[in-house]
């Protein structure tokens, strides 16, 4: 009869985003994953499917020290999206508001008949309507410097944290090695 070496894995599958797939993938393979396959999900996500042997060496540590680098890699895409999330609520708001006064403008103009000041005041109100819908992007742009200028600096911190946790996981799969 032939011996045959059987190994025993472990399967996992997870979701991220399309831009983050190249990094997920690097992510879990410092962890002793072997990456089977990748799907694209029908919201713009990519399920990977991942495998590991049961029985490695040193898979409690490789385990918290995974649950550490999603942790940071989460930490990571909520500060990437932080960058233009207060900037967009704020354009919003600020656009429904000059569309509001254009509207009121228009309103001015229509609804009173035969008056010369509303009309000179509707198209007044309508004109500052508008700039305040032009000037919305140029307020949007300068939130969002101002925002990337103060986030920037936590992601490199947490962007360092997470290199830093990958190599520990990858010094423990060299282990294993050796």
């Amino acid at each position: 009869m032939q011996d045959k070496d059987f190994v025993s894995y472990e399967y996992k599958t997870v979701n991220v985003k399309t831009k983050d797939q190249t990094k997920a993938m690097d992510m879990y393979e410092a962890f002793g994953w072997e990456i089977t396959g990748t799907t694209p999900t029908v919201v713009g996500d990519v399920t990977i499917s991942l495998k590991r042997d049961r029985k490695q060496k040193h898979k409690q540590e490789l385990t918290k020290l995974e649950r550490q680098a999603e942790d940071t890699f989460e930490a990571i895409n909520r500060l990437q999206q932080s960058k233009t999330m207060g900037a967009n609520i704020f354009a919003y708001i600020f656009g429904v508001f000059a569309t509001l006064v254009l509207g009121g403008g228009m309103c001015l103009v229509m609804l009173i008949e035969n008056s010369i000041p509303a009309l000179i005041g509707g198209i007044v109100i309508g004109v500052i309507g508008i700039a305040l819908c032009g000037v919305n992007y140029f307020i949007y742009k300068k939130i969002v410097a101002k925002r990337i200028k103060q986030v920037l600096p936590v992601i490199d911190r947490a962007e360092e944290e997470l290199a830093n946790i990958l190599e520990k996981g990858n010094d423990l799969l060299r282990a294993d090695l050796i």
